[in-house]
């Protein structure tokens, strides 16, 4: 959530940030609210101080035996008036806040202008695209052909576009899971958590996911909550409502959890495979910082979830999200691309984001500095570390072999019990 005092004190700079996301918001019912809230705030004051006044002269009445009731009436009078002024005033809150929640981030200076994806900025490249001398197969194929995964299986039990992986599939997606972990917990200096995977309204609205993306969201029936799409939400929600103290920060936090998204508006985009999933296993990466410290831990963020990646040697870029294609909550986000041999292009495995102090605001996570009377709003990160899916897609794509079995990376054999090539299963 946007800081009202930036809005009102920076209007020009904020209109020029919504354009350059594509979001086009007028604000000057939100001023005209603003400017009648300050000045109701103030008659509302004006009369209590005018109620405990005159309650001080009744009093002082009533002890030197005169006639207070003309006063006492008064004041009723002036009680209802503050009754009625206070109903207006929360009214008048209420849509300030539902109009400021509806409102995404600012982009940062050093996002590129663009109108969608393909006007993203590429930052580098790491690794070569395997070469092949027999005609490859997408993931999708390969896992079937193997036995190690069964969508149609899957589809029976579930619906499509859930996954049912089975014997060395299963164990590949675990590895996955373990290896990614180990290395953000015993390299990374992140903390391990198992956080709910149900979580409340207000949760969802801390990080930004509620409500302008509810049809998004799969909610549970009956209930005031719903299933998370990402554990960036609980994460990053641990410390709502807290005063941190500054040497507690950066906290660093680490999950594995299911992720459910009911892509409402994507039918018809990758319905084969696993990159488009209702359900999907994710490493995800939180921290919550200092302002100061935010961008450089987003540096070492991004230089964490490509880790994983070079040491699992598949190839990858870099890309810096442009304006238009710029999440809901994020100030500035970094994307991970993998390297798809049977897609013949780079592919988003990863996603890392500095959201500034946009979620904290909407958390109430804040944190007091050494000496300071106030405190200060946080700033919170996230990143995927990685998207296992489409880890265990790469995978296969990148290390299939002309037999049609796939050769495990040297990185995730301990992981696998020792197994380098995953061969038929019946």
């Amino acid at each position: 959530m946007l800081d009202i005092k930036l809005i009102k004190d920076n209007l020009d700079t904020v209109v020029q940030g919504m354009k350059k996301r594509r979001a086009n918001i007028d604000f000057s019912p939100f001023l005209e609210n603003e400017e009648k809230r300050k000045s109701l705030l103030v008659d509302i004051e004006e009369l209590r101080h005018l109620r405990n006044t005159v309650s001080d002269e009744i009093a002082k009445m009533k002890k030197s035996g005169q006639d207070a009731q003309p006063s006492i009436n008064k004041m009723k009078g002036v009680s209802e008036q503050i009754k009625e002024m206070d109903k207006t005033l929360n009214e008048l809150d209420a849509w300030i806040k539902a109009f400021l929640i509806n409102i995404p981030n600012l982009p940062h200076e050093d996002v590129p202008m663009g109108k969608d994806d393909t006007e993203n900025r590429l930052e580098k490249r790491w690794g070569s695209p395997p070469s092949f001398d027999f005609e490859i197969k997408d993931h999708a194929d390969i896992a079937e052909d193997l036995g190690i995964l069964n969508l149609g299986c899957a589809a029976k039990l579930a619906g499509s576009r859930f996954p049912l992986y089975i014997g060395a599939g299963a164990r590949l997606e675990r590895a996955l899971i373990n290896f990614m972990l180990d290395i953000h917990i015993t390299e990374h200096g992140y903390k391990e958590v198992l956080p709910p995977f149900i979580v409340n309204r207000e949760t969802m609205t801390g990080t930004g996911q509620l409500p302008k993306f509810e049809e998004d969201l799969f909610k549970l029936e009956g209930w005031d909550y719903y299933l998370i799409p990402t554990s960036e939400v609980p994460m990053t929600n641990i410390p709502a409502g807290e005063i941190l103290d500054e040497s507690k920060l950066p906290m660093k936090f680490t999950a594995f959890t299911p992720c459910f998204r009911s892509e409402a508006g994507s039918y018809g985009k990758d319905t084969k495979g696993l990159i488009r999933q209702h359900q999907f296993n994710k490493v995800e990466m939180v921290k919550i910082t200092s302002p100061e410290s935010s961008f450089d831990e987003l540096e070492s963020l991004l230089a964490n979830a490509e880790e994983i990646l070079q040491r699992l040697e598949l190839p990858y870029q870099v890309v810096t999200l442009c304006t238009g294609d710029l999440g809901f909550s994020a100030a500035k986000t970094y994307d991970l691309e993998v390297w798809m041999p049977g897609q013949d292009k780079y592919r988003e495995i990863s996603s890392c984001s500095n959201c500034l102090d946009f979620q904290a605001r909407r958390a109430n996570i804040r944190f007091r500095r050494e000496n300071a009377k106030k405190p200060e709003f946080c700033h919170t990160l996230n990143g995927s570390g990685l998207a296992v899916g489409r880890t265990f897609a790469a995978i296969l794509e990148n290390y299939q072999m002309e037999d049609g079995t796939v050769k495990v990376p040297k990185a995730l054999v301990p992981y696998m019990g020792g197994l380098e090539i995953i061969e038929y299963e019946s």
